[in-house]
């Protein structure tokens, strides 16, 4: 049974009771609500604090020096008070919404409970008054808690049409408290998938990102599919269920599996984990023998990671080191076989920050593929000995690492441009293969017979330093 009580002013900090006496002192209420008061409830520390009032926000503004018009137009103001960031709201009853996301209009109201009223789930529907303790729980929300249940306030169909982005929310909290979603509830939220295509790439990217960072996400990544809400945010993702590929599982099957085998505070590695055999269903070839293959696949989904990512409005850091990930997951490495020479391509190819992320996927590729939970294989425990051994021996693994640069080139007659660019790049090769070549004048006369024998014949590079 999940922790369930009501909340009281012990559990609050001392500043937010010296914050709400500026509204009673003034013939104002003043109601902690949403997370802080789920979380006071489940046990937790309250973490954000949202505050609501019978206030308007021009009296919140006079009340206090420091503040934020965040939402103003709909009774929202940002006050700023001993070092934190409280949201404040005016208590209010929503119009129609007809842009399935923020109510046409706003009337402020005088009760806490009809405020209450239009709040999505029971879970968030609760006040403590923080003026004389009153714990306010119209929706029973300490009896959902108890239960572990996420049921809307009033009808689900209702709360989802007015905020499509509600559906996601519903499938967020359920993953991160592990929560069961009320069955009206649940079945809205197959009802209801078309008001998704409403909300935007941003909005639905930031629930994507709190729910893949739940412990264990699997649970409502299936439920995103059984109720079609995968095929309209991830249509890519949802071309994987039923195709063979992963495992003991379907291919949707092991992309999630994949996913939960990774760290849930690199919301990053779990989002590769869960693309990184997308291009799968597009490479699909079958032999005359009846065998299935998948050749090129890796290179296609970073491709549509790099697409999905970008569609969903990711940081172009989170786009680049996902799509770089699932480029380099099918490396390959055999213990006593497999050459110092290339583990350092390996290392070079992923980066030396990357290479870690890269091993932690192909662990989880590999975990993800059997219901068995077996432990990842030993080969790459030993192939992360052996890149330890390789890093440890400091040698080249970029152009930067190389005794020998542009300006170099540039001084033995090699023109800067592409030319230069392919003469470094070769002489990276070289180095990977021997690090013993990494020295300057060997460079050069490396470089002076790639440029005069390969990319210009008869054409002799000169040499300033004779």
């Amino acid at each position: 049974m999940a922790f369930s009580r009501k909340a009281t002013l012990d559990d609050v900090p001392a500043f937010l009771c010296e914050f709400a006496t500026r509204f009673t002192e003034s013939g104002y209420q003043c109601f902690l609500v949403g997370g802080a008061v789920r979380n006071i409830v489940l046990g937790k520390p309250p973490g954000d604090f949202d505050v609501a009032t019978d206030a308007s926000p021009e009296v919140i503004c006079e009340l206090f020096r420091r503040t934020i018009p965040t939402g103003i137009d709909h009774g929202t103001v940002t006050v700023l008070f001993r070092k934190h960031r409280i949201e404040v709201t005016t208590f209010r009853e929503d119009d129609s919404y007809s842009d399935g996301r923020r109510p046409d209009s706003v009337s402020f109201v005088s009760d806490i409970r009809t405020d209450l009223s239009r709040r999505d789930f029971t879970v968030n529907a609760m006040a403590l008054d923080l003026a004389d303790g009153t714990f306010v729980d119209p929706y029973g929300g300490t009896v959902d808690i108890r239960r572990r249940l996420i049921r809307t306030v009033g009808s689900a169909r209702d709360r989802f049409r007015e905020d499509g982005l509600r559906l996601l929310r519903a499938l967020r909290f359920s993953a991160v408290l592990e929560f069961e979603i009320e069955e009206e509830t649940a079945n809205a939220l197959s009802l209801e998938r078309e008001m998704l295509a409403s909300v935007s790439a941003e909005r639905i990217r930031d629930e994507l990102e709190k729910l893949l960072g739940a412990e264990r996400p699997g649970r409502m990544l299936r439920k995103m599919a059984e109720s079609e809400i995968v095929a309209i945010i991830l249509p890519e993702l949802d071309d994987c269920r039923g195709e063979p590929g992963g495992g003991d599982y379907d291919l949707f099957g092991h992309l999630v599996a994949t996913c939960e085998a990774l760290p849930p505070k690199r919301v990053d590695l779990r989002l590769a984990g869960l693309l990184h055999d997308i291009g799968k269903v597009r490479c699909r070839t079958r032999e005359e023998d009846g065998s299935v293959h998948y050749h090129d696949h890796e290179r296609v989904g970073a491709e549509l990671a790099e697409r999905i990512t970008r569609r969903l409005k990711f940081p172009n850091r989170t786009i680049a080191h996902v799509s770089h990930l699932i480029r380099l997951h099918m490396f390959g490495y055999e213990p006593g076989r497999t050459k110092d020479s290339a583990v350092r391509r390996l290392i070079a190819r992923a980066g030396r920050e990357s290479f870690p992320d890269l091993l932690a996927l192909r662990r989880a590729d590999i975990a993800g593929k059997t219901a068995a939970r077996i432990r990842h294989p030993r080969n790459l425990d030993e192939l992360e000995t052996h890149a330890e051994r390789v890093l440890a021996e400091d040698h080249a693994l970029t152009i930067r690492d190389l005794r020998i640069n542009g300006n170099d080139l540039a001084d033995i007659g090699i023109p800067r441009g592409p030319d230069m660019g392919v003469i470094l790049r070769e002489l990276l090769e070289t180095v990977l293969d021997d690090p013993t070549q990494n020295e300057g004048e060997t460079l050069r006369t490396i470089a002076t017979r790639i440029y005069e024998q390969r990319l210009h014949p008869g054409m002799q590079a000169r040499d300033d330093t004779e």
